[in-house]
């Protein structure tokens, strides 16, 4: 029998210090990403490249029983300012590691060695799914496109992220 369509509440964090909504390109492709899928836009924002800032915004959404997955866009990088993975790691209670290994495998096809400048990040905290992707709309194209679209589809076979997400608080 095959599965029914389950849409997920996910929320969208744009990690700049220079995008405002009129020049967010990669938030604002995840948000239509994420309606396309059937899926629901818990919130939207944007945070400057701020740890603390970063950590207060995402804090609350996992605290939020409604909000079943996080997107963060930007800060994955290697400059002084690039600290998304430093604010989202130490509130994962889970790394799913293989997302960014895949990430890069699949960056790689398009921007070659330039993958290894990307710290893309997936993992659980308090029964929520988090993705850390790169700034650029291509990053998010691929991230969504490749990666989360189908984990976050209960349908996608031969298994998903989404099927576990009752079990995430055992």
């Amino acid at each position: 029998m095959a599965k029914q369509f389950i849409p997920i509440k996910i929320a969208v964090m744009t990690v700049s210090d220079t995008r405002t909504e009129e020049t967010d390109t990669s938030g604002k492709l995840l948000c239509d990403r994420i309606h396309e899928a059937g899926h629901t836009l818990a919130e939207k924002a944007i945070v400057p490249d701020d740890i603390y800032q970063i950590r207060a915004v995402v804090s609350r959404w996992i605290a939020d029983e409604s909000v079943q997955a996080i997107i963060t866009t930007g800060g994955t990088g290697v400059t002084g300012r690039d600290g998304t993975p430093e604010a989202i790691q130490p509130l994962l209670d889970k790394e799913i590691q293989g997302f960014g290994e895949i990430f890069r495998m699949i960056s790689y096809n398009d921007i070659k060695t330039s993958t290894i400048q990307s710290r893309a990040l997936s993992g659980v905290a308090n029964g929520t799914y988090l993705f850390c992707l790169p700034g650029s709309s291509g990053a998010c194209r691929t991230g969504w496109d490749a990666l989360i679209q189908d984990q976050l589809d209960v349908r996608h076979a031969p298994c998903n992220l989404a099927e576990l997400m009752p079990r995430l608080r055992e």
